[in-house]
């Protein structure tokens, strides 16, 4: 029986194209190796499945073989080293992929998605987990997902993790550092030996380009600085950003913004996030335009978008980065009513960046963000609010900001559970839904499209507690008053070449 799997593997790398016909008996017998095994009965019969659930019958093989401890960290390694025999050596990927590059840079990402899929290092069955719909708001068609993707640990594991003492060691660096590219993992660092990166040059920098293991988005990828570093929002980084899109123009680039709070979870290791999709922050109406009679080339808009966004196009690529260097410069010094940019040396105001092309123009989206909080709202002044945190509580990072939430995996049964108490049942609600539920209750039609409406409507409400400046009367005029003192600081004041945002 294992032997079929076994081969059956080996076929379906050959369909997947990871290894040729002439690769067969020497992965086949890698795979043996990995398994002890030193006899092997070539099957009659084949059954031809997919690699994830074809290297799932491996692994629990291998688990009733005594070879591998029936642990979730345990299990993965022992994946990722089965991959591993069948994904090229990284100089042979790289090679492939700028080979591909020169003709069709398109061509070039789908080889490296459709082999970071087939390699199973993007982990596209647990994916599948995730809920995920689309759902109606005043901002445009909203995605939401809750997150499923990531298995729950054992008992075990956890009890586990506690008692063994972290493994002595600085290496890898981090999550993100281009060391962990074929890293065998251990019980606190994940598995990579399926893992392979691709080498950029980003605003003259050595940079690494990878997809993320649990997509949120089609071709979810990320950009990691090959020097490990704090993540920083700057002239830089915007250039690196223009010039990845410039590269590679059918993806969009973004970062989230350096602050904690409005942050990302890793702001110690510099990188960006890319891909291939279109949120709905995309096609956000445009409220009003300006212009800088400096910047002539640049055009200058505000959205209307629950967060409070600017937007510069231009062909010229530069321009935009200057002006953008300058519109955060101008930022990280603005006060204004609740926005307070410094407390001491501690700054508060950045912005998340976004950059795409779209109609023969570059486009840098300019969020901005401020970390501030106060006793009436610790978690922060512009973050999610408590009435909402029963839904969403994490930070709004930069897939949130465009438009698509990631929600936790809690909500799968606790709303389930509203559903059920919607359509009449007597079930337990969890206490911090029970106001929600009651209310939701006195609505009128299905009972689930209710729960996943009122959902994105408390996520929608989340995006505009991030937002600086409120989409209402009042908050559109401080918004406009934003715009004019920096407008008329642009044109009055000459600027040097500064790679950072003017100084406080």
């Amino acid at each position: 029986m294992i032997d079929a799997t076994i081969e059956a593997l080996v076929e379906a790398t050959i369909r997947e194209e990871l290894i040729t016909e002439q690769d067969r008996i020497y992965s086949r017998n890698r795979v043996l190796a990995r398994l002890n095994k030193l006899d092997f009965d070539k099957p009659t019969f084949v059954p031809r499945d997919s690699i994830s659930n074809l290297l799932e019958t491996l692994t629990e093989y291998a688990v009733e073989s005594g070879l591998v401890e029936n642990l979730l960290e345990e299990k993965d390694r022992f994946m990722a080293e089965v991959m591993d025999v069948f994904v090229s050596k990284p100089s042979e990927v790289t090679r492939t992929f700028n080979a591909l590059r020169a003709v069709d840079v398109e061509a070039a990402t789908s080889f490296f998605y459709k082999m970071s899929q087939a390699s199973n290092y993007i982990q596209t069955q647990r994916i599948a987990n995730n809920i995920t719909y689309k759902a109606p708001t005043r901002y445009g068609t909203l995605d939401i997902t809750i997150n499923l993707s990531k298995p729950e640990k054992d008992p075990r594991e956890i009890a586990r993790a506690r008692l063994q003492p972290a493994p002595e060691t600085n290496y890898p660096t981090g999550l993100l550092a281009i060391e962990n590219e074929g890293y065998g993992g251990h019980l606190k660092h994940p598995a990579r030996a399926n893992h392979r990166i691709i080498p950029l040059t980003l605003g003259g920098e050595e940079w690494s380009f990878q997809y993320s293991p649990y997509l949120y988005y089609n071709e979810h990828s990320i950009l990691l600085s090959n020097e490990v570093r704090d993540m920083v929002i700057d002239r830089s980084a915007f250039e690196r950003l223009l010039d990845f899109v410039g590269q590679f123009p059918h993806y969009f680039a973004g970062s989230n913004a350096d602050l904690p709070i409005v942050g990302g979870s890793i702001l110690t290791h510099d990188h960006y996030q890319a891909g291939r999709y279109r949120f709905a922050m995309d096609d956000a109406d445009v409220v009003a335009t300006y212009r800088s009679d400096r910047y002539d080339q640049v055009d200058i808009e505000t959205l209307e978008w629950p967060l409070s966004v600017v937007r510069l196009r231009s062909t010229q690529r530069e321009q935009l980065a200057i002006l953008a260097n300058q519109l955060l410069g101008h930022w990280q010094n603005y006060e204004d009513g609740d926005i307070v940019p410094y407390t001491g040396d501690v700054r508060h105001n950045t912005v998340t960046p976004i950059a795409r092309r779209r109609d023969g123009r570059y486009e840098l989206d300019l969020v901005l963000r401020n970390n501030r909080t106060s006793e009436a709202h610790p978690d922060g002044i512009f973050h999610p609010h408590a009435d909402v945190h029963h839904i969403k509580r994490e930070n709004i990072g930069l897939i949130e900001v465009m438009g698509l939430a990631v929600l936790p995996a809690r909500l799968k049964t606790e709303l389930e559970q509203v559903v059920r108490f919607i359509e009449g049942e007597d079930v337990e609600v969890a206490d911090m839904h029970k106001a929600w539920a009651e209310e939701l209750k006195t609505k009128s039609g299905d009972a689930r499209m209710i729960v996943d409406q009122a959902v994105v409507d408390k996520f929608v409400k989340g995006l505009e507690d991030a937002g600086v400046f409120k989409q209402t009367v009042e908050g559109q005029e401080r918004f406009t008053a934003f715009m004019s003192s920096f407008l008329s600081h642009v044109d009055k004041v000459e600027y040097g070449a500064s790679t950072t945002g003017m100084n406080r």
